[in-house]
């Protein structure tokens, strides 16, 4: 398993997002998540956009943060919002979100943001489970499904960390 970065719409990127949009509409009963999100939102300094590779070169794995500012959505200055943390079916089991969540949290650090954040839903207790054993913890809602019952907000210090 290997983890590159790579632009939001390159075609692995799209084939895991519309994956990952056939799991969110199936746990939850509707589309799948309709954040906007742009390409250019990863494209460093301001966020990165990682993939990882089984040994036969298929992607398995997603995720990325962005840069977010105070805003009304509820984003604090100096935010760096995970995104489209994925991992395939096949890939499931092997610590490749566990190892993207901290690459992911490192680059961000190293661009000077100073809290991750994320959202996901009370349908994901897997990707629960992941955030609060690698230390985020509950915050204070945010970003486009902060209105939703079902939306969960987690946040985790960046700097000093």
């Amino acid at each position: 398993m290997y983890i590159q970065p790579r632009s939001f719409d390159h075609p692995d990127a799209v084939k895991l997002n519309d994956e990952v949009q056939l799991e969110y509409a199936e746990r939850y009963g509707d589309e799948g998540d309709v954040t906007p999100l742009d390409p250019s939102m990863f494209r460093p300094p301001n966020g990165l956009y990682l993939l990882a590779y089984d040994e036969s070169d298929a992607p398995v794995a997603t995720g990325g943060w962005r840069a977010q500012d105070r805003n009304d959505e509820g984003y604090s200055d100096g935010d760096a919002e995970l995104k489209r943390m994925f991992v395939t079916r096949e890939g499931r089991g092997q610590g490749l979100a566990r190892r993207i969540l901290a690459a992911l949290e490192a680059d961000a650090r190293a661009a000077g943001r100073v809290r991750m954040v994320l959202e996901t839903g009370d349908q994901q207790p897997e990707a629960i489970a992941l955030y609060t054993s690698s230390g985020y913890t509950p915050c204070e809602k945010f970003g486009y499904y902060r209105t939703y019952d079902s939306s969960l907000c987690f946040a985790k210090p960046l700097q000093g960390s």
